[in-house]
């Protein structure tokens, strides 16, 4: 009994490890690499030397998860020593097989070789998210062939995984922005986002292409045109920078590594470690990269004009204290510093993002109570590492000790950032009066969709046209920057008396926004962190009562029934309003899955009349004209759900397998059960007889294609009524007729494409018009 208590015991903690968050930062991993090979250390630096292809592992276990047939390599540039014991690790877990630890495929883990502190990387990258998309980062004693290398900083990959969950898409133009193969003091091939003309070949000894396309020559060459254009409008056309790239985003990252003294970045001499990737906005997002020399252990500064010492080089810790705020704002060598702070709004931008760094994580304190707790986790773990490059006791001094590491020294913490707040908070740039935004204030916090509301703000300090309301209504939209006015039109109060107000129509569920003010010497934004923060106002909408609007027929396999506009057959939906108000179906979702029943939103504007019908082609052809649902139907059965995002299911149909070319459709009409039957697409369910198929067999209709004039014959039955729907499902003609058995349609007016002809609302025909 007891040995069965132990093994539940010891399976529960197992699990309890196997859950533990792969990011969290007040938890150790533990990663366990297993080589079948003895002198695994002399193949991967094989690798390394060479292609850097990945060596197989035979496991690699995670907090106690086994992963067999691991890819594992070395990484790093400076960091790496093939004569040293502990060298930084990429490992990917689905390089041989479809594998990966809590949705995570990549571990980047990094050796800390140039920080006795063991925290740079994990408090800079914790300061960093708060004010823009960053990894995340935590710490992991590392293990091979049992043996314990050391402990490690675990920082979350930047990967198509990463992009996807930051900005929403992971297929467009995507880039490491450090040179693929190492920078140095003699490198002149750097990303500094300088235009260099059009041929892609200037630019690949610099930028790393990692879009899914880069073995596509044809995609990846447009990829590369895309960073192209960004340099040319960088470099010359500065006015139309923000269509092709997120200004606010890269300010913030700009005035992050000032801040930090983190020269091994963009504003450093080798102007790298950042990535960037193209939103479906058309937008460059940076994000930032190897944050393990911030605080000032890197020292050059890559100034053209000179510095503190020879080439810019800040060789003490004062002089880092004491680096300019505005580094690099006039260098052209610089050009995302200095062309963007050209800009005068820009640069209040700018001042008032490092303001908010500043007061935030500087003066307070706020980067020692991070460093001293990170400090506190790993100690135990640090005093384990026998393969450290720094003695224990150095680990604990850097907070307040400078250590030499050769070419660099590794400022004390409290030593650099105490004299950098000191020296910073008595600038002009930040001694200024800065604009005092307050009060903000939606006039209805839950107004409904459709409607107009306003927002007011008291703003003191500030040019009187110089108040800006940024809005979007999706997360990975940009932002539109409107006017606010103080002019007693715009539910502001009276004119001139500080209050600002703007008119604002509500068109979707969320809205988010900010407030931005300025003066003539530095910007202010409510909230402190925007765009990166923002506030949220949550719209209300009507819904359509149950039964009102139904699901009404789909078919899930579809061979040779209907057609689309471009002649595919597609899946299909049939909706019916049953009720005798005409439906919007805005805000509404359609979905096969349970589980995401946000799968596919209809267009707004879209509606349908009393007892009438619209049909969804389920096709994820959404590019497509007409209606074309992100979804396909399995013909082996699922659901078709319509829903609202509020979680308000109006419609939760479960079929099961389905019969080639057979609806599955309510009978009756509307309201009843579902039975599998002949299609009436667009029709009432119940309009099919047993006289269906010998109605058929003696149909003739032509010419098809047709340019304008089409026929309808029957010798043998009568032809009693024609209806001619377009590929959404809209009714263009109904005409009932008497004793006929030749019909003819005059279609000289419908736009060339795909028509749905129903005769007898029983008989379903396509007909393209030429």
């Amino acid at each position: 009994m007891k040995k069965i208590i132990a093994i539940l015991v010891l399976s529960l903690i197992s699990n309890i490890i196997s859950a533990q968050d792969l990011y969290d930062i007040n938890s150790i991993q533990t990663i366990e690499i297993v080589f079948a090979q003895s002198n695994w250390d002399a193949l991967l630096d094989a690798e390394k030397a060479g292609d850097n292809n990945y060596t197989e592992a035979t496991s690699v276990t995670i907090n106690g998860t086994l992963f067999n047939q691991v890819g594992v390599k070395y990484k790093g540039n400076s960091s790496y020593n093939s004569n040293q014991t502990k060298n930084p690790f990429h490992i990917e877990l689905d390089t041989y097989i479809d594998q990966n630890y809590q949705g995570i495929t990549d571990l980047k883990l990094s050796n800390v070789i140039f920080d006795p502190s063991f925290v740079r990387e994990t408090v800079a990258y914790d300061i960093v998210r708060t004010y823009m998309h960053a990894p995340q980062s935590n710490y992991a004693n590392v293990y091979v062939n049992g043996t314990l290398i050391g402990l490690y900083t675990n920082v979350e990959s930047i990967s198509k995984k990463f992009v996807n969950n930051h900005f929403g898409s992971s297929d467009n133009a995507f880039f490491s922005c450090s040179p693929p193969d190492g920078a140095g003091p003699q490198s002149n091939n750097l990303p500094n986002l300088a235009y260099l003309g059009t041929n892609s070949a200037s630019y690949d000894d610099a930028y790393e292409i990692k879009s899914d396309d880069e073995t596509d020559p044809t995609v990846a060459e447009e990829d590369w045109d895309e960073l192209i254009e960004l340099t040319n409008i960088l470099n010359n056309d500065i006015a139309t920078i923000e269509t092709v790239l997120d200004v606010d985003r890269a300010i913030w990252m700009l005035a992050f590594d000032n801040v930090l003294v983190n020269l091994d970045s963009y504003i450093g001499q080798f102007k790298q470690n950042y990535y960037l990737y193209k939103d479906d906005n058309g937008r460059f997002n940076p994000v930032v990269w190897d944050l393990n020399m911030s605080f000032g252990t890197f020292g050059m500064t890559g100034a053209s004009g000179g510095g503190p010492g020879p080439g810019g080089n800040l060789n003490s810790t004062t002089q880092k204290a004491q680096m300019d705020h505005l580094l690099h704002d006039t260098d052209t060598n610089f050009p995302l510093m200095s062309k963007l702070l050209a800009v005068p709004r820009y640069k209040k931008m700018y001042l008032a993002h490092y303001k908010t760094i500043l007061t935030e994580q500087i003066t307070n304190s706020n980067y020692l109570t991070l460093a001293n707790d990170y400090q506190n986790i790993i100690d135990a773990s640090v005093q384990a590492d026998a393969n450290k490059f720094y003695t224990y006791a150095q680990f604990v001094g850097n907070i307040n000790t400078d250590y030499g590491l050769g070419m660099n020294t590794a400022s004390g913490l409290t030593n650099l950032m105490n004299a950098r707040g000191n020296y910073l908070e008595t600038l002009s740039d930040f001694t200024v009066t800065q604009p005092t935004i307050s009060n903000v204030t939606p006039s209805n916090s839950s107004p409904e969709i459709g409607t107009t509301i306003s927002i007011t703000t008291d703003v003191v300090n500030t040019n009187t046209d110089a108040v800006f309301l940024g809005y979007r209504n999706d997360q990975h939209e940009p932002f539109t920057k409107v006017l606010m006015y103080d002019d007693g039109n715009h539910n502001d109060n009276g004119a001139n008396d500080g209050v600002y107000g703007i008119d604002l129509s509500i068109t979707e569920e969320y809205t988010q926004y900010y407030i931005y003010a300025e003066n003539n010497n530095i910007g202010a934004f409510s909230p402190a962190r925007a765009e990166h923060e923002f506030y949220s106002i949550h719209a209300i909408y009507v819904t359509i009562p149950v039964g009102d609007l139904v699901i009404n027929e789909l078919m899930a396999s579809n061979a040779t029934t209907a057609v689309d506009q471009d002649g595919e057959y597609d899946d299909w939906v049939e909706l019916y309003n049953n009720s005798s108000q005409t439906v919007s179906l805005d805000n509404l979702y359609l979905s096969d899955d349970p589980t995401d029943l946000l799968a596919w939103q209809f267009p707004s504007g879209i509606t349908i009349a009393p007892n009438e019908y619209l049909i969804v082609w389920c096709d994820k052809d959404d590019e497509q004209v007409g209606l074309h649902a992100d979804l396909k139907f399995s013909s082996g059965g699922e659901s078709a759900i319509l829903s609202y995002a509020d979680g308000t299911i109006i419609e939760d149909i479960t079929f099961g397998e389905q019969t080639e070319d057979m609806g599955y459709a309510r009978n009756p009409n509307g309201t009843g059960d579902f039975v599998i039957q002949e299609p009436t697409f667009g029709f009432n369910n119940e309009s099919l007889s047993v006289n269906d198929y010998e109605f058929e067999d003696r149909l003739k209709f032509y010419p098809n294609p047709t340019t304008g004039i089409f026929n309808i014959e029957n010798s043998r039955a009568n032809i009693e009524f024609v209806t001619i729907h377009n590929v959404q499902g809209q009714l263009l003609f109904q005409q009932g007729f008497q004793n006929e058995n030749h019909v003819e349609l005059n279609l000289l007016s419908y736009p060339k494409g795909v028509y749905i002809v129903s005769v007898n609302k029983n008989t379903v025909l396509k007909v393209i018009r030429n």
